[in-house]
């Protein structure tokens, strides 16, 4: 039976779309497997072996043969230096893709405060109008409806309890420690806890740690956009300090 020109034109116009549609998943698929490649690698002390991520508190890996010089003594305060990195990463769908999105900033500024072998003071702020990702499109979704950092400019994180620090390991020596603090953004503050790893330096100190964000928690919009990309209910906050001597 002969189609009618109608009919000919829904079958043309039902096939474009199934083209399309396959050239929109086939593209994703090239751009972030290819072209865009892996998600950078999560912030952490590289003089750490695999363990030392995962150790319980007060444990430490094996001392690290690019560490020279002899460290100087931990007391005293400190500031946030250069090469201090603070950043985000979420699990993202694009398009039926799985993707890991990570934007970053080192506009951070922060102080440390030891007195004798314990933390007794410790905060940093990051400026999160300067945090960008691989993606401009979503760089403007994160300052406009999901972080507003017109109105929210910075995320910062306070310790809210002492860290005993000793016995204090020696340099290139990357230790596993137990935090208590205040985490605020979007306006909100709320307590967390979390392991960080630290480390002596011939230059410092190196502090690096990871904690869950709930987007709700925080009165966050999802980041999800549409049907064009979807994201987790969460995603992970993330910073590698550099701290010097005041």
């Amino acid at each position: 039976m002969a189609l009618s020109r109608g009919q000919r034109w829904a079958i043309w116009l039902a096939g474009g779309v199934v083209i399309i549609a396959a050239l929109a998943v086939g593209g994703t698929y090239f751009y972030i497997h290819v072209i865009s490649g892996p998600a950078p690698a999560a912030l952490s002390l590289k003089s750490g072996s695999p363990a030392a991520s995962t150790s319980s508190a007060g444990t430490s890996s094996s001392p690290s043969t690019a560490a020279t010089g002899t460290a100087g003594p931990v007391a005293g305060s400190w500031k946030v230096g250069t090469g201090s990195v603070v950043g985000y990463r979420v699990k993202e769908v694009l398009l039926g893709q799985n993707n890991i999105a990570v934007g970053r900033t080192s506009s951070v500024t922060g102080t440390l405060t030891i007195s004798g072998t314990k933390v007794t003071a410790a905060s940093f702020t990051a400026q999160l109008a300067t945090v960008k990702s691989d993606q401009s499109q979503r760089d403007a979704q994160f300052n406009g409806r999901i972080m507003d950092t017109a109105k929210y400019p910075t995320g910062t994180l306070r310790l809210t309890s002492p860290i005993e620090l000793a016995p204090v390991p020696g340099a290139g020596t990357v230790k596993v420690y137990h935090a208590a603090g205040e985490l605020t953004l979007h306006g909100h503050t709320r307590a967390v806890s979390f392991p960080l790893s630290a480390e002596r330096t011939a230059a410092g100190l190196e502090v690096s740690g990871t904690l869950p964000v709930v987007f709700a928690q925080y009165d966050i919009p999802n980041p999800s956009f549409g049907s064009f990309v979807t994201t987790a209910s969460s995603g992970t906050l993330e910073f590698l300090l550099k701290f010097t001597h005041a």
